[in-house]
């Protein structure tokens, strides 16, 4: 998970499972983790059929050997490679239903997978090496650890080879995925790993910290001096790599992620999603920390914007910058709450103030119904697709304004109801 450059991906199908899509980071280009949302391409061939999928592997190689692969490597690694239906299922599939964010956070941050985090954040001994060296804190990657492959125990067993080949016929994502193979291609070419070795996600995500090839190539480091930059066996080269990766996603040493806070009756909510400021701006607004706390030095000089995960009957937080470096890896504010949150209770902090709410999950008729209604009242959401992302939040705040609700921009299922009644929607 590309949009930033240095885009990793999270267990590939680790998408948003919140219905609050993430936000872009405006410190740089946003960029998510797993396959990078590209324009769609023109879809000339598809991987349906071998002689359309035939038909692009041999263009493709002509492409690659102008990227300067050779012809016997091309030849001996696709010759006979057949697309997976699996793959291309899996990349344009909608879910049905989208998780509630607070469920997401739940699944999150289980006592088994604290109590294991904890553990290892006293007994590996590379781990304050690694912090020195980038200025990531431990606990924050231990969180990236835990959520991308479970400690290292869940890689994916998709070959990526095939996986970028079925991808990149299918030609929804051509560029990307024609990009993502020939970096697979030249990791395999160099010799740093075999083909056996890169097997990942569906959506050519590998390793301990699922790396997508690409930031192998230019990101991955070997840590522990062995002269590999092995992220499937080494702990301590999947950990310095990842760290290596927020590093360069804008990861700012000594400053916190984001801090739960409380907001005053009568609060603005449609400043969510807004300004970025000190805290001190905030707090002149009635905003406090939920913890009591004073901020330290770094954090009270660093701005934040204020994020309501699940609207107004939800925790709040104001995300520091550190919040944006995370959602480099993917980008998605429920996957930044999930690293940051976790990683919080690893170095021993405790349950957040407020209480998720208790929600029905959206299907994804009623959100793209909702979509359709907010485009007929006259507020633009972009296309309806059922992907709940910033222009449809922005759209749904413009919408509750209008009608004297809190502007949240939360997509609850009594707001669904709402706006299917009132753009006659049955």
């Amino acid at each position: 998970m590309d949009r930033r450059v240095f885009l990793v991906l999270l267990l590939a199908g680790c998408a948003d499972t919140s219905t609050n899509a993430p936000l872009s980071p405006s410190t740089a280009a946003p960029t998510p983790l797993g396959p990078a949302p590209m324009p769609p391409a023109p879809k000339p061939v598809t991987a349906g059929g071998d002689i359309n999928f035939d038909a692009w592997l041999a263009a493709f190689k002509q492409r690659a050997l102008a990227a300067g692969l050779s012809q016997a490597l091309l030849d001996r690694e696709l010759n006979g490679v057949t697309p997976d239906p699996k793959v291309v299922s899996l990349d344009g599939r909608q879910p049905e239903f989208s998780k509630p964010v607070g469920d997401y956070i739940k699944g999150v941050i289980s006592d088994d997978r604290v109590a294991v985090g904890q553990g290892k954040r006293e007994t590996l001994t590379f781990l304050p090496g690694v912090e020195s060296r980038y200025g990531v804190p431990r606990d924050i990657l231990l969180a990236v650890w835990a959520m991308e492959s479970a400690f290292g125990k869940l890689q994916g067993s998709f070959d990526v080879v095939r996986s970028m080949a079925s991808l990149a016929a299918d030609g929804r994502r051509r560029t990307w995925a024609e990009g993502e193979l020939i970096a697979a291609l030249k990791i395999i070419d160099s010799g740093e790993a075999t083909r056996a070795q890169l097997r990942g996600s569906w959506a050519g995500a590998m390793g301990q910290t699922q790396f997508l090839p690409s930031n192998y190539l230019t990101t991955a480091v070997d840590n522990d001096g062995d002269g590999h930059r092995d992220i499937w066996g080494s702990d301590s080269d999947s950990l310095a790599s990842a760290a290596n990766l927020l590093k360069k996603g804008g990861w700012k040493p000594g400053v916190g992620w984001a801090k739960e806070v409380i907001l005053p009756a009568g609060f603005d909510y449609s400043l969510a999603e807004g300004p970025r400021e000190i805290p001190s701006w905030w707090e002149a607004l009635g905003v406090r920390r939920a913890d009591g706390l004073l901020w330290t030095a770094a954090d009270a000089a660093s701005p934040a914007g204020l994020i309501l995960p699940a609207g107004a009957a939800g925790p709040a937080f104001l995300a520091l910058p550190n919040h944006f470096a995370i959602r480099t890896y993917n980008n998605s504010t429920s996957y930044a709450l999930g690293i940051g949150l976790l990683a919080d209770r690893f170095a021993g902090g405790g349950p957040l103030v407020a209480s998720w709410p208790v929600e029905t999950p959206l299907s994804l008729a009623d959100r793209m119904a909702a979509q359709i209604a907010l485009s007929r009242l006259g507020f633009d959401p972009g296309p309806a697709d059922g992907v709940i992302g910033a222009g449809t939040r922005k759209a749904l705040r413009a919408w509750q304004q209008d009608r004297r609700l809190p502007a949240d921009g939360y997509l609850s299922s009594d707001m669904v109801a709402r706006l299917k009644a009132q753009a006659g929607i049955g």
